[in-house]
């Protein structure tokens, strides 16, 4: 039975909530305001993510409650923090500090994680362990009261940009591979950090290869115990699963709606296939679109579980069937593309850019945020209880794995 709030934690509702977003832009009037002393004052205000505990950028509030928020202040013109640029510290960093974390840690990583005044990047995958991340092999030893770190990491999202990582290394080779392994936020300023791109098929260099050289990391940037850096990582990515295949967004939003609108736009190109693939489609991106928000409201009982693996999946498959059907919507048009340049962006952007650019990025859908083939994986053993695969290296100690 539930026993309802305590006299010191007070219910916030959705109109208490409209209040409180009110008070915040009469007192920084968006039209006025420095972006970054905006984002600022609305963190401290408990208003960058409602559902996080009060003074690190939350109220206690639901979840489902932070729609209240943004809609108020989209309607109000007000900054954002350009989470497509933030993107790895608000969906996979923030939520793994916030769990385990210490409370300093916390105040010193949060709030500059939110407004974006530091970006983050992700160090797991290295060119020996993707799929099999727990196979890693990047070393961290421990000296006096910091850890000195060797190693090179792969897909690196971001890294550039980057002033802090989430790094998992192996810290004891003598035990079995899920259970050697801590995780520690990496300085990306340090000395030995040398950071390097890749170049996509799409011509940029989003992802980026690290190589750790002696890099200290002090003992007071892990996160949760030595060795159980693994636990800790599953919850880094089982956020990240959520926040590539969950996003919020309105009925016939993404590229369903590019496609669509293509469709509308181009009545020579249409023929009954087309015609019943895009309607296919469309269907299944609504039912993911739905499930997403299904998935939302669980959140608000607790972290992310497996099941955010099946929307990822969903996802990935969606993306790349959507952007070959609007390439053929758009025949010899699809091909284009207007710059295979070098660049080095700040984010993706599936919408903002041409049929051909999304028709080739979306290849990358079913290998980021894990393989499709691990999430099959995960959802058979962990979703629907299916018999788990033999795993013959469980207990065998890492050192003795052959690579």
């Amino acid at each position: 039975m539930s026993r309802g709030p305590t006299p010191e934690a007070p219910v916030v509702d959705a109109d208490e909530l409209r209040r409180r977003t009110a008070a915040l832009l009469a007192e920084h009037p968006p039209a006025g305001a420095d972006r970054l002393d905006f984002l600022r004052a609305r963190f401290d205000a408990g208003l960058a993510w409602v559902h996080f505990p009060t003074g690190l950028g939350g109220l206690d509030a639901p979840r489902a409650l932070q729609a209240v928020v943004d809609d108020v202040l989209a309607a109000a013109d007000a900054p954002d923090n350009q989470p497509r640029r933030i993107g790895i510290g608000l969906g996979m960093a923030a939520p793994t500090v916030l769990h385990f974390g210490t409370d300093e840690q916390k105040r010193r990583f949060l709030r500059p994680l939110w407004t974006g005044e530091e970006v983050w990047c992700q160090l797991f995958s290295e060119p020996g362990a993707g799929s099999d991340l727990a196979a890693l092999a990047t070393r961290a030893v421990r000296d006096g009261d910091h850890w000195v770190v060797d190693g090179q990491k792969v897909w690196t999202s971001g890294a550039h940009q980057a002033r802090w990582a989430i790094l998992i290394a192996r810290t004891d080779p003598d035990l079995p591979k899920h259970r050697g392994i801590s995780y520690f936020v990496c300085d990306m300023s340090s000395p030995g950090v040398e950071v390097r791109p890749l170049r996509q098929i799409t011509g940029e260099a989003e992802f980026n290869e690290v190589f750790l050289s002696g890099v200290r990391i002090p003992d007071a940037d892990r996160l949760g115990e030595v060795g159980e850096g693994w636990r800790v990582a599953q919850t880094t990515l089982m956020n990240e699963r959520v926040a590539i295949g969950g996003a919020r967004a309105p009925r016939e939003g993404g590229m369903i709606g590019v496609a669509a609108e293509t469709w509308r736009g181009r009545p020579e190109s249409r023929t009954h296939d087309l015609h019943q693939r895009l309607l296919s489609l469309w269907v299944e991106a609504e039912v993911a679109r739905l499930t997403g928000e299904r998935l939302g409201q669980q959140l608000v009982k607790g972290r992310p579980g497996p099941e955010g693996s099946g929307l990822k999946l969903a996802f990935a498959r969606l993306a790349q069937e959507i952007s070959a059907l609007e390439v053929e919507l758009l025949g010899e048009d699809g091909l284009t593309y207007d710059d295979w340049t070098l660049r080095r962006p700040e984010g993706v952007d599936f919408t903002g850019r041409e049929a051909g650019y999304r028709y080739l990025r979306a290849k990358g859908n079913s290998i980021e945020g894990g393989t499709s083939e691990v999430l099959l994986n995960i959802i058979a053993e962990r979703v629907l209880g299916l018999p788990t695969e033999p795993r013959t290296d469980k207990d065998v100690p890492w050192k003795d794995l052959p690579r």
